[in-house]
């Protein structure tokens, strides 16, 4: 089992509208999609964003795209449009969530890097 953060065996991709954070997290290989669904979880996530004060976290899972997708309430200054902190949100918020520790079986990482190598290297 090895440590990594979220970002090495997943991306992620979000908007926000109002006061709302979305954060789809995507695996980048199904090898990894249990490691998402036992630790990306409601409660790590809260923790992870507690310097904003959620008032909710829902997690909604995507078996068929390996996917889960992240709804986090009130931590967004209030919205785009109402906040003086425009880099506080959407995407990087989503860097945020991507920085989450992860304990991965090596041959899971072994599998997702192997697949991001052969997407780098397509013609």
């Amino acid at each position: 089992m090895i440590t990594v953060p979220l970002h090495a065996i997943a991306h992620a991709r979000t908007g926000d509208k109002g006061n709302r954070l979305n954060v789809v997290v995507i695996a980048h290989h199904p090898d990894v999609w249990p490691v998402l669904t036992e630790q990306v979880t409601e409660a790590r996530i809260a923790a992870l964003f507690a310097h904003r004060r959620p008032t909710a976290v829902r997690r909604y899972l995507l078996p068929n795209l390996h996917a889960l997708n992240l709804v986090i309430d009130d931590v967004l200054e209030g919205g785009v449009n109402a906040a003086l902190n425009l880099d506080g949100h959407g995407k990087t918020l989503s860097f945020l969530v991507l920085t989450l520790p992860v304990v991965v079986p090596a041959e899971a990482l072994a599998a997702v890097r192997a697949t991001l190598d052969a997407r780098a290297h397509r013609p």
